[in-house]
């Protein structure tokens, strides 16, 4: 007898909570082999694409493109040990690039019939607990078809109505994010007309609502509580929420100002001979198809050069402890803008890196951010930061730190400028470098030392020399 096993959203790792299913990969009926990839989600760091641990016959999914889900929340059920697909509708729909096969392969059974080798914190080695056993005419989604059941009457608008969570009879929804947006302000589903298929309510009905109510300057409540009237004072422009990629810069960036005690420092540094060692390496590579030397590739080399000098910028503080913890490993984040808005990508081992294997890495993870396939593990771990923020045409800034690193590196743009070389005034191309660093793991004669030795290598770049 075949068993119908329940996918839930795993645990995608480093503290996130929630995903957005932006494009389904199979639909119901579709057979999916073991660690097949079912569902594309957006996180608030990467875009991932979730494999399934069980080998069957999708018999549903969970949410709509578009919806977001919490870890934990179920994403499909698969038949397991089916011969035949599946020919009923589960409750959700969209595009998919899966093909609808005309008779299913027979799964593995037993400890088999999972891969036990999915997403951070997920594992499927063992039975699921709950496993259960349905006749094969009741492989559509049961689970859900209270959910999307018709919506009972709409009651008159002026009357109050009961909250969400107190309204009788199902309401077309499947989010639990959903519901407690609802929740939060007072609105009542049942008064919400669904975007999604069969009615189904999603985010972007609750928010419209809200809005609506909003500039009405009336919030429909539960009877318990008198109509709040909007705040005449608040803004009426238009309202971007804070989330996915956006959120989780606006989140890390206020905790990184609220805990850390950060300082910068700046100088101006003659970046005349560093143009002209990258112009020789570059010379020097001989096919016009090889790799270019790239200044931030230059530029994270001093970078790892100077950290081996200045270990105290390697580090990051245990708050609970009391501790600075000092890392032996650099991994080097650097910040790339992309469609998607600011994004860290990561160069793991950069101090074992010379220059071109890291100016590679770097053009590696530079392509995948722009097509949006970053992974957690790509954006995550860094010890150090750098900023290149002169790509942007503007010569300094003070870079608040990537929390909970201990330190950035900000560079301007490199632009012909006035400088005395050698007694003389001339014509030099200059850079502006900035450094803002936690206070608390040291004091200015290290930061500025650091900063000082990073100047010194862009000038004279035979300083490096000394440390290769």
């Amino acid at each position: 007898m075949p068993q119908v096993l329940e996918f839930k959203l795993p645990d995608l790792g480093e503290g996130l909570t929630e995903a957005e299913i932006v494009r389904w990969l199979v639909e119901v009926g579709d057979v999916v082999a073991i660690d097949q990839p079912v569902v594309e989600v957006e996180t608030a760091k990467a875009m991932v694409e979730v494999p399934c641990p069980y080998g069957g016959v999708v018999t549903a999914r969970f949410g709509e493109e578009g919806a977001e889900l919490p870890v934990g929340a179920p994403l499909l059920t698969v038949a397991v040990g089916s011969q035949e697909p599946v020919t009923g509708q589960g409750p959700a729909s969209g595009s998919s690039s899966g093909s609808r096969a005309a008779t299913a392969t027979e799964p593995a059974s037993g400890s088999d019939s999972a891969s036990g080798n999915v997403l951070v914190g997920y594992g499927t080695g063992a039975p699921a607990a709950r496993r259960r056993r349905v006749r094969p005419e009741a492989f559509t989604a049961t689970a859900t078809a209270t959910a999307l059941a018709p919506a009972p009457a709409t009651p008159p608008a002026t009357a109050p109505v009961p909250a969400a969570e107190e309204a009788p009879g199902p309401v077309a929804v499947i989010s639990p994010l959903v519901r407690k947006l609802a929740r939060q302000h007072g609105l009542d589903l049942r008064l919400v007309a669904g975007s999604g298929r069969d009615g189904l309510i999603l985010r972007t009905d609750v928010e419209s609502a809200i809005r609506v109510a909003e500039e009405e300057q009336i919030v429909t409540v539960a009877p318990s509580t008198p109509p709040v009237a909007a705040s005449a004072s608040r803004a009426t422009g238009e309202r971007i929420p804070l989330r996915g990629v956006r959120g989780a810069v606006a989140d890390k960036l206020a905790r990184s100002r609220r805990e850390i005690p950060d300082a910068t420092c700046w100088v101006d540094a003659d970046a005349t001979e560093l143009m002209a060692a990258r112009a020789a390496m570059n010379k020097a590579g001989g096919s016009a198809a090889a790799p270019k030397v790239s200044v931030l590739a230059l530029l994270a080399r001093i970078c790892t050069a100077a950290l081996a000098r200045f270990p105290e910028l390697n580090s990051t503080v245990d708050t609970e402890a009391r501790e600075i913890v000092r890392l032996a490993e650099v991994h080097l984040g650097f910040a790339a803008q992309t469609e998607r808005g600011l994004v860290v990508p990561v160069v793991r081992d950069a101090h074992s890196r010379n220059v071109e294997s890291v100016g590679a890495e770097i053009a590696r993870l530079t392509e995948v951010a722009r097509t949006g396939k970053l992974t957690p593990a790509d954006l995550t771990g860094g010890t150090f930061t750098l900023n290149n923020y002169g790509v942007f045409g503007v010569d300094g800034s003070t870079p608040i730190i990537n929390h909970p690193e201990a330190a950035m590196l900000g560079v301007g743009r490199i632009v012909p400028k006035p400088w005395v070389h050698q007694g003389e005034l001339a014509v030099r191309q200059v850079v502006q470098l900035s450094l803002t660093f936690d206070h608390r793991v040291c004091d200015g004669g290290t930061a500025g030392g650091f900063l000082r030795y990073v100047a010194d290598c862009v000038e004279q770049p035979a300083v490096l020399l000394r440390t290769l």
